[in-house]
C-alpha cells in the first residue's frame, strides 16, 4: 500500500508581520490624533475661558483703580472734570455734546481701549467694554465690544455691544435668560447708566444691521424691535451655542443715569 506523505502548508508569516505592524501603527495615531484634539478642546473650552476672565477681571479693578484716583485728585482740578486723553461716555461720532446725564461728553475712546464696565446682576456678569469689535484686540480678551458708530453709554440712540457666547470668557453666554425688566447697568469715569431689559430676539441673520441701529429693529422680522427714538441698549452673541451663524439680540431701555 502507498504510503501517503502529510503535506504541511505554512502562511506567510513576514506578511502578517507586516500586517499587524501597519494595525499597530494606525492605532497608535488614532490615539494620538484623539489627545491632540481633547487638548484643543481643552485649550478652547478651559483655558480661554480662564485666561480671558483672568484678564478681564484685572482690567475691571484697573478701571475702578483709575476712576477713584482721578475723583481724589478732582479737587482744585480742572473745573472740566480733566482730560479726554483717556474714553468716556462720547458721542458716537467722536465730537463734544451733552450727554443723558447732562455731563459734558467726552471724545470717543481711542479703539480697542477699555473704558466702561457693565454690570448684569441676574446673570452674575461683570465684564470690561471696550471700543470696536474685534477679536484679537477686544473679545478673544473677554471683553464686551462696543460698536463702532452707535451711541455712547446713556446718550440719545443705541449703546451696541458683542460678546462671545462661548470660549475667550463667554461673556454673553446666558443672556438668552435675561427677562422683561432686568437691569443691565454700564459704569463710565463720569456715571452709571441703568437699563432695563425690553425685548429680546432670539435668532436673527448675522447680517441684520437693523438690531444695532439708532432705533433697533430687526430688518428680519420687522415687526421685532422698537419704533420710536430712545437711549437703548443692545446685547449680541452667536446663536446657537458653539456655532456663528446666527445673532441673538436683547434690547434695554434707559432706565436710570445716576452721576459719579
Amino acid at each position: 500500500m502507498r504510503e501517503r506523505i502529510p503535506v504541511v502548508v505554512q502562511r506567510n508569516s513576514r506578511g502578517r508581520r507586516v500586517a499587524a505592524r501597519g494595525l499597530w501603527v494606525g492605532a497608535e495615531l488614532v490615539v494620538t490624533l484623539g489627545f491632540v484634539l481633547l487638548l484643543l478642546v481643552v485649550h478652547q473650552l478651559w483655558w480661554t475661558n480662564r485666561q480671558a476672565r483672568a484678564g478681564a477681571e484685572h482690567q475691571v479693578r484697573a478701571l475702578q483703580r483709575e476712576w477713584g484716583e482721578e475723583r481724589g485728585g478732582a479737587v482744585g482740578g480742572d473745573p472740566g472734570g480733566g482730560s479726554s486723553e483717556q474714553g468716556g461716555p462720547g458721542r458716537s461720532d467722536g465730537s463734544g455734546g451733552r450727554s443723558a446725564g447732562g455731563g459734558t461728553a467726552r471724545s470717543a475712546p481711542r479703539w480697542d481701549q477699555a473704558y466702561a464696565v457693565i454690570r448684569i446682576p441676574r446673570l452674575g456678569l461683570v465684564a470690561p467694554v471696550a471700543q470696536g469689535v474685534s477679536k484679537s484686540g477686544v473679545l478673544d480678551k473677554g471683553y464686551v465690544g462696543h460698536y463702532p458708530r452707535t451711541a455712547q453709554p446713556g446718550q440719545a440712540g443705541n449703546f451696541a455691544l458683542a460678546g462671545h457666547r462661548n470660549t475667550h470668557g463667554e461673556p454673553f453666554r446666558y443672556i438668552n435668560r435675561l427677562r422683561r425688566g432686568d437691569r443691565i447697568a454700564v459704569e463710565t469715569r463720569d456715571a452709571v447708566y441703568t437699563y432695563a431689559v425690553g425685548r429680546t430676539l432670539a435668532r436673527t441673520s448675522a447680517r441684520d444691521s437693523g438690531v444695532i441701529a439708532a432705533v433697533p429693529r430687526s430688518n428680519v422680522k420687522p415687526y421685532t424691535g422698537y419704533g420710536r427714538a430712545g437711549s437703548y441698549v443692545t446685547l449680541t452673541t452667536c446663536t446657537p451655542e458653539f456655532t456663528s451663524r446666527y445673532r441673538l439680540v436683547v434690547w434695554g431701555e434707559l432706565l436710570d443715569v445716576r452721576s459719579r
